[in-house]
């Protein structure tokens, strides 16, 4: 009998914990109460910045997050101002999430005492893949990557190139290039794309890795050398043959993955509830035609997706970055 009772009252305090705890379902359906804000770790006009307005612009209507996405900037340090941030304060009730580029973010939480990596955000999904181009002002006598390295080689430690910062994409590549072609060039990191880029434009340094997005915006005021890539971006830059074409062997791991996520604590069913909706969003007509006006290649992947190249980026930049 009393056995009875006490199975009895497992049951009935089991079923009153599943009337009272609210569902995945329910918590999505209340979700989310206000504006998102989107934190970007670079500055306002960089190729991230630009790209994150358009990805998330569709944010408001009813079939996608029904409320509009507010991107606010939190530059620094090639990022890790930002990120340190955001994996450290941000609220994890899932209405602050942040843009992330990789190889970016996981280079430095291999090679600096940052607040974030791999294992404490969460991917929701992701928008495009910006390869780093090989540019040199306009003016320059270097028409080819071949021109650049012979000159390099003949001139060993004096060639300067630019890049956002340290342990990015353009560093990646510029790190490869040396490698590859056994050369040694002097990196010197901007703080930013946009500063990179005009100290290329401004003939302060040789030559710069930076976005194929914020150089093919900038038309005939540089030459494109080279694309850091396993294949020619036929959108945009056709006739822009990769460093591989040209005798160099770098692959794509300087790529610039662009996405959202969300910080580790975020609850499960919110998580799930973005991944499905964002990832939709990024494949609206609108959003694709204007990040092709902007000359922003895309490359939509799914949560399950970007979770594995974060794995894979992390194994080879462990290798790529050791004993640096």
């Amino acid at each position: 009998m009393i056995l009875k009772k006490i199975k009895s009252s497992i049951v009935t305090a089991a079923v009153t914990t599943m009337l009272l705890a609210p569902s995945a379902t329910a918590l999505a359906a209340e979700y989310p109460t206000a504006p998102i804000q989107v934190a970007v770790a670079y500055g306002p006009g960089g190729a991230t910045d630009f790209q994150a307005r358009i990805a998330t612009m569709m944010a408001g209507n009813e079939k996608y997050l029904n409320m509009p996405i507010v991107i606010f900037n939190k530059p620094g340090a090639g990022g890790q101002k930002g990120w340190n941030w955001y994996a450290s304060s941000a609220s994890t009730d899932g209405h602050q999430l942040a843009a992330y580029n990789v190889p970016h973010f996981i280079a430095q939480s291999l090679k600096f005492d940052t607040s974030y990596n791999i294992d404490n955000l969460e991917p929701i999904a992701n928008w495009g893949a910006d390869p780093a181009v090989l540019i040199v002002p306009a003016d320059s006598p270097f028409n080819s990557a071949g021109d650049l390295v012979a000159w390099s080689k003949a001139n060993p430690g004096k060639l300067t190139v630019s890049g956002a910062g340290l342990y990015v994409g353009h560093h990646i590549a510029s790190l490869q290039l040396d490698k590859a072609a056994d050369i040694s060039t002097k990196y010197i990191p901007a703080g930013g794309g946009v500063a990179a880029m005009k100290m290329v434009l401004g003939s302060q340094v040789m030559a710069g890795f930076n976005n194929l997005s914020d150089a093919y915006r900038q038309g005939d005021r540089i030459k494109i050398l080279a694309v850091a890539d396993n294949q020619r971006e036929e959108s945009f830059l056709p006739d822009v043959p990769t460093l591989k074409e040209q005798g160099i062997d770098v692959d794509d791991s300087s790529v610039n993955f662009r996405g959202i996520m969300a910080r580790k604590g975020t609850p499960p069913e919110v998580i799930e509830f973005l991944a499905e909706r964002v990832h939709l969003m990024f494949q609206d007509g609108k959003v694709a035609k204007k990040m092709k006006a902007g000359g922003s290649p895309m490359r939509i992947m799914s949560r399950a997706e970007v979770k594995q190249m974060w794995v894979e980026r992390q194994a080879y930049l462990d290798d790529l970055l050791a004993g640096l």
